[in-house]
């Protein structure tokens, strides 16, 4: 899959290709209905698939301070896009300049001129342009001067989670802001994922025979609520089922919020400096501080025994 930052990294003799836009933080179940048909549309066509994106996201330039939590940086829905079939990602660096493209501006100099589009894929809300001037009904209108088709995708999935409220990256930063790991999971089609370099921390863990990796997350994560959680830790493509403790470390009078993942059975690891990713299944318990040490540790005891049983019960089905 090829990867182009800005319309100079197009290639010069790119031809004509299915394109769908949209910030599709998380890459969500309604999402995948999108990016699936611009995929099966390309195949159709002969043509390659594009999805264009955005960095940063535009509410962070159109509303200084309002940048959303993010689901998934950009690498990883490069990667998830990938999985599904996209040929090429386009991330747009959005600026003030470009905030003030006319929707009429914004077809012809991203999706004539450079992306050649033969067909758009959108869902029914989607907006684009100068103040979001620009709607799908806009978009098919100069459809046919510059000879594209529109074609209009329900991304609305709807299930448990929420309350069956529709599936969106909204409604998924929420349940991930209250814990819900699940239920975000039901959104996402996998459980949540947090992303970091391991840094040195207080050391606790290792010194209470829990050594954790502390995941020093990137800018804008949307991390879990504080609490005990069971899922995975990944490092170096190895995948290992973890006891995840998120917060401020009460039992020590901790101030520094963290995340910190305990690889489950695995003795000498050594993931200092390494760019690792965290999985969260499922909601165990809340941050708590303890009487004692020793009730620390009974409870951490049974934390990692859940946690082992969560995991292996998710990877046998």
């Amino acid at each position: 899959m090829q990867r182009w930052r800005g319309l100079e990294e197009i290639p010069q003799d790119w031809g004509r290709s299915v394109v769908t836009i949209g910030s599709y933080d998380g890459v969500h179940r309604g999402h995948q209905l999108i990016i699936g048909r611009a995929v099966e549309r390309a195949r159709e066509l002969g043509v390659p698939a594009v999805v264009v994106t955005f960095d940063p996201h535009p509410s962070e330039v159109v509303r200084p301070g309002s940048h959303p939590p993010l689901l998934a940086p950009h690498h990883r829905r490069a990667e998830l896009m990938g999985e599904l079939g996209v040929d090429a990602v386009l991330v747009l660096p959005f600026t003030t300049e470009f905030s003030k493209l006319s929707p009429a501006d914004f077809i012809v100099k991203v999706l004539v001129d450079k992306l050649h589009a033969r067909v758009v894929v959108e869902g029914p809300n989607f907006r684009f342009g100068h103040r979001a001037a620009g709607n799908v009904d806009y978009l098919a209108e100069l459809g046919a001067t510059y000879d594209y088709e529109v074609e209009v995708v329900d991304l609305y999935v709807t299930g448990e989670a929420g309350g069956g409220q529709p599936f969106s990256s909204t409604l998924t930063r929420r349940l991930v802001g209250e814990g819900d790991v699940a239920g975000a999971a039901e959104i996402l089609g996998r459980p949540h994922r947090v992303e970091g370099v391991v840094v040195r921390g207080a050391q606790r863990g290792r010194e209470l025979g829990y050594p954790t990796a502390n995941v020093e997350t990137l800018p804008h994560t949307a991390v879990p609520a504080d609490g005990v959680y069971a899922g995975w830790l990944t490092a170096n493509g190895e995948r290992m089922p973890a006891a995840i403790s998120v917060g401020t470390n009460p039992q020590f009078d901790g101030t520094e919020r963290t995340v910190e993942a305990y690889a489950i059975d695995r003795v000498g690891l050594d993931l200092y400096g390494l760019h690792v990713a965290v999985d969260f299944l499922a909601y165990v318990r809340g941050q708590k501080k303890f009487d004692s040490i020793e009730a620390l540790l009974e409870a951490i005891a049974d934390d990692v025994k859940r946690c082992r049983e969560l995991t292996g019960e998710y990877d046998a089905r």
